[in-house]
């Protein structure tokens, strides 16, 4: 079959499959077990800073980290009190220390009344119930995230039912993806620099699979083959998942991959340059599909680096703390 055939084969199940992503509900997700999520250790590790150690059915009963960061006031017995909550997801290589360690955000006076949950999501776990050869199971990040720790913060830990969520690369698609695919949990949502459309092209489609193969894992474990399981990569495509953003307001920023003012002369970043493509491709997206609260800032020069993350969380602040019905 020659690759013309091919690119036109993909184009046709694409169709039918943005088809069945308007009209059909979400995706299960993996079940947990019985026994649920639990919290089965608390730290603190810095003024306002608290990681809890969870234990989840959904990792196959391994214990992961979420580090929260508690507004003034917060008392987890006190059972009366619910808070406003942002969700700040890493990305790829990092972890959930990643925020408070490479950013300001223990600092910034307008999350002083706001509950932030920064959630560990592996190393490359690309905020997905993996495929597992159409076994699912072990790692199921999504359920672990929106169905378990969700569940536990809210019962246990003064979370309450008004929620954004923000995210850089890996994480930018992870906000997105849980906005899309979780009707309502998310009043907002922000993509610094995020992998917003995988299956833009060749290029973005193997640089993802690069990334699913590290650690020397099956880049087929996460959503399976990118023509076989096409229907699994768009469900998880915010691309293709424009529609079911379109009410609420959403935020992408990103570089164009050269160096700009906050980068070291001649730098240069193929992977930025790609997600800056995807995330014109997205915005684009939006717009056919009626969204009226985007908000895109394509900086140009800039490269995928935490000086412009840290620029940018700052600036998608008031959009998401007006989500959140608090003053910034």
């Amino acid at each position: 079959m020659t690759s013309v055939t091919i690119r036109r084969a993909r184009c046709l199940l694409l169709v039918l499959v943005v088809l069945l992503l308007t009209l059909a509900p979400n995706a299960p997700s993996v079940a947990a077990d019985a026994r649920g999520a639990e919290v089965v250790g608390v730290t603190r590790v810095a003024d306002r800073q608290v990681d809890l150690s969870v234990r989840s059915p959904a990792l196959g009963g391994r214990t992961v980290n979420v580090r929260l960061l508690t507004p003034d006031g917060w008392n987890p017995d006190d059972h009366r009190r619910h808070w406003p909550t942002l969700w700040l997801l890493h990305g790829c290589c990092g972890d959930f220390t990643s925020w408070t360690s490479r950013t300001d955000v223990a600092r910034i006076d307008s999350l002083r009344d706001v509950l932030v949950v920064m959630p560990e999501a592996g190393w490359n776990g690309w905020y997905s119930d993996w495929w597992n050869d159409g076994n699912g199971g072990d790692p199921a990040w999504e359920t672990f995230h929106t169905k378990e720790l969700r569940r536990l913060l809210e019962r246990d830990w003064g979370a309450g039912p008004r929620r954004v969520v923000a995210g850089l690369s890996m994480g930018g698609q992870g906000a997105l993806m849980y906005a899309a695919r979780h009707p309502g949990m998310f009043k907002a949502a922000a993509a610094y620099s995020g992998s917003v459309h995988p299956l833009l092209n060749d290029e973005s489609v193997n640089r993802i699979m690069g990334f699913f193969a590290g650690q020397g894992d099956d880049p087929r474990r996460v959503w399976g083959d990118p023509v076989a399981q096409l229907d699994v990569w768009a469900a998880h495509d915010p691309y293709y998942l424009a529609k079911r953003l379109k009410a609420i307001p959403v935020y992408l920023s990103c570089g164009d991959g050269t160096a700009g003012p906050l980068d070291p002369p001649g730098a240069t970043n193929a992977l930025e340059a790609d997600f800056n493509r995807q995330n014109h491709a997205l915005a684009g997206a939006l717009e056919k599909a009626g969204a009226r609260h985007v908000t895109t800032n394509f900086y140009g020069p800039g490269t995928h680096s935490w000086p412009y993350w840290q620029r940018e969380l700052h600036a998608s602040l008031p959009m998401l703390l007006g989500a959140l019905r608090v003053a910034n």
